[in-house]
């Protein structure tokens, strides 16, 4: 499938990552979805008079070209959504983009993604946070990731870089410039431990609508999202409100009741939007990271009853290594959250599994 077809696919008026989605399970490819007729077209769900013409009217592929040259000529990777290398915590979310534009070093599939947000405001006490948390995190080898915005944002990714630990900053534009301009330097040490990502194509500017569709890609490829220090009307809450909508844990510090920025994590706490993080070390217990008892993989395995059926066998299979949230599990073993729900409860009614603080599940 060519990329010139996938990225005119996004370039289609009216065709957002929803009805692409729908085009390509019904075509097959990119390319496909431009050979169509009207007819063709209009036998999809969802697809009106008004965006078969636009699909069969546009200029798409004649602007894709142009865009591909520049993309080529600075080696920058295009993730398409079916493609291995698209995030796949992203991927579970009903809106996730079609097409990702990215430059760096990191894998967006470790094992273990955080976001970290906040105000662009930090005082000392966000910053301290911010530091504490990087400190706690470098030795589980986690992939942070966050906004390159001011304040909490550049902080969280200045203390993963000072820790040698992976950092990706998500955009609000083209992969051509850095926005705010005065982290250019910042951006070019995460190019080579970590990386920076956007769904929007080179020359695409930082515009306030932007950015609200920026923060659903940072919630959408860690496992847990952190707030960290944020006003009541921050774009943090807005992360955390989209992290929460696609079941992902959240986590907020506590800050006094007067200072306002605190005032956004203390609503997420009070209002059961956030869980409360005392302390950093509280996220590892949290998330079951800090599993000193696991056994191998052999030992555990030989363990396994005989009496499992094949779908609860393949559960168990993909928990050997670590534990995992229901998503995740859905993706590795290829079934349904609907019927995984009944196969979990089935295995921990049994004692196989046990559930986690961090809607994980893990082997007993």
């Amino acid at each position: 499938m060519s990329k010139q077809h996938q990225i005119a696919l996004t370039l289609i008026e009216g065709v957002g990552p929803l009805i692409a989605k729908k085009l390509l399970q019904h075509f097959g490819s990119a390319a496909q979805v431009f050979n169509a007729n009207q007819k063709q077209l209009l036998q999809i769900d969802g697809i009106g008079k008004k965006t078969a013409e636009a699909i069969l009217q546009t200029n798409a592929l004649a602007l894709a070209e142009k865009e591909l040259e520049f993309i080529e000529k600075h080696q920058i990777k295009v993730l398409f959504y079916e493609n291995e290398d698209y995030p796949k915590r992203l991927k579970s979310c009903y809106d996730a983009p079609l097409l990702l534009y990215y430059k760096g070093t990191a894998d967006l599939n470790a094992s273990k993604i955080v976001s970290i947000v906040g105000t662009r405001n930090a005082t000392a006490y966000g910053k301290m946070l911010c530091k504490q948390l990087i400190e706690v995190l470098k030795p589980y080898d986690v992939l942070m990731v966050s906004g390159l915005a001011h304040g909490i944002d550049a902080a969280a990714h200045k203390e993963s870089l000072l820790h040698e630990m992976p950092t990706i900053g998500v955009l609000g534009h083209g992969l051509d410039r850095v926005y705010p301009a005065a982290h250019r330097e910042l951006a070019a040490k995460m190019l080579k431990c970590g990386g920076l990502l956007t769904e929007f194509l080179p020359g695409t500017n930082p515009d306030r609508e932007n950015f609200p569709k920026r923060n659903r890609i940072i919630a959408g490829m860690a496992d847990v999202t952190i707030v960290v220090e944020a006003s009541i009307k921050g774009g943090a809450l807005i992360t955390a409100e989209i992290a929460n909508s696609y079941n992902r844990d959240v986590y907020a510090f506590p800050g006094r009741i007067n200072d306002e920025f605190s005032e956004g994590c203390n609503f997420l706490i009070k209002t059961n939007r956030a869980g409360l993080i005392n302390n950093p070390q509280d996220l590892i217990y949290y998330l079951g990271w800090d599993d000193n008892t696991r056994q191998n993989k052999s030992a555990v395995q030989a363990q396994l009853p005989l009496n499992l059926n094949n779908d609860e066998r393949t559960v168990c299979n993909a928990l050997l290594q670590a534990a995992l949230p229901v998503d995740e599990l859905a993706l590795k073993t290829n079934i349904a959250q609907s019927k995984l729900a009944v196969i979990l409860l089935t295995l921990e009614m049994k004692g196989i599994i046990v559930a986690l603080p961090g809607k994980l599940f893990k082997l007993v």
